[in-house]
């Protein structure tokens, strides 16, 4: 397996970037969003980000801080969460499935004097189902809200590794850096083994991590309670569909009479309430 992270242009196509993703589980594309959004998403997040407690465990880091519902709280990041180019390449790496949704969105921010997460893969929370080699469940991302670099705990891959047997045994040392400028996204599928670095300097690094997964299994992050319903009638439709409100497979994730979900959130009455009988 290669050893080092490759770097890829903001302009490369969707199927360079299925390329290198296909060989490595892992690549960066450099400066992919605006310092803008970046900065407002960070804004936006700010106050959920100061109340957010630190992990309770080394795994989750005790001095790093996880805040999601992100479509809820942060309107800039839909342009991240939508990004062509990364739904693009997400629906190439999972195209065994018939459609995808959106996973979890979460600001992670590592706080001066963390320590290395352990190495893992991102699909053992599936509760460790081991999925066959050739078929992948997540396309990851995790844009840069800061600069990322070995001194201030940037995520730590192993590039190439995708097709490993499950183990817990893996070190750092078998791993690099992603380092990347503020802006920059690392995409990672769910095989692939990686962690958190330690962050040995004096400020917080952030990253906004988002992912999507195949339509057939479950959220980690709960979408339909992490943007309420007074939120989700807001939001478009493009974005409800990826965030779960679709139906998929053969014949999974329809409401009642079998309806589509996003009739329930557009207020369309359907054949049939709760309770007694509606005519149409």
């Amino acid at each position: 397996m290669g050893m080092r992270v490759e770097h890829l242009p903001p302009t490369a196509t969707a199927e360079e970037v299925h390329a290198v993703l296909d060989r490595d589980a892992a690549l960066i594309i450099d400066d992919l969003a605006d310092v803008g959004t970046i900065d407002r998403i960070a804004a936006e997040m700010a106050p959920f980000i100061e109340a957010t407690p630190a992990g309770s465990d080394e795994f989750s880091g005790r001095n790093t801080r996880r805040t999601g519902a992100l479509v809820a709280r942060s309107p800039a990041s839909h342009e991240l969460i939508q990004h062509p180019l990364i739904v693009d390449v997400a629906g190439r790496l999972l195209h065994r499935a018939k459609n995808i949704q959106l996973h979890l969105t979460q600001v992670i921010a590592i706080g001066p004097g963390s320590e290395a997460q352990t190495v893992h893969r991102d699909q053992w929370a599936f509760d460790f189902f081991e999925f066959p080699d050739d078929y992948d469940v997540q396309c990851n991302t995790i844009w840069a809200m800061t600069d990322f670099t070995e001194e201030n705990g940037a995520t730590r891959l192993m590039p190439g590794s995708q097709r490993l047997p499950n183990t817990f045994d893996h070190t750092l040392d078998e791993t690099v850096p992603a380092e990347m400028s503020k802006g920059s996204c690392l995409l990672y599928t769910g095989k692939v083994y990686h962690g958190g670095g330690a962050n040995r300097s004096d400020a917080v690094r952030m990253g906004l991590n988002i992912t999507y997964n195949v339509a057939w299994l479950r959220q980690e992050e709960n979408q339909y309670l992490s943007a309420p319903p007074d939120v989700a009638e807001t939001l478009p439709d493009d974005l409800l569909r990826l965030m779960g409100y679709q139906t998929g497979a053969y014949a999974l994730g329809y409401i009642d009479d079998v309806r589509d979900p996003l009739e329930a959130v557009r207020g369309i009455t359907g054949a049939m309430s709760f309770g007694e009988p509606v005519a149409r």
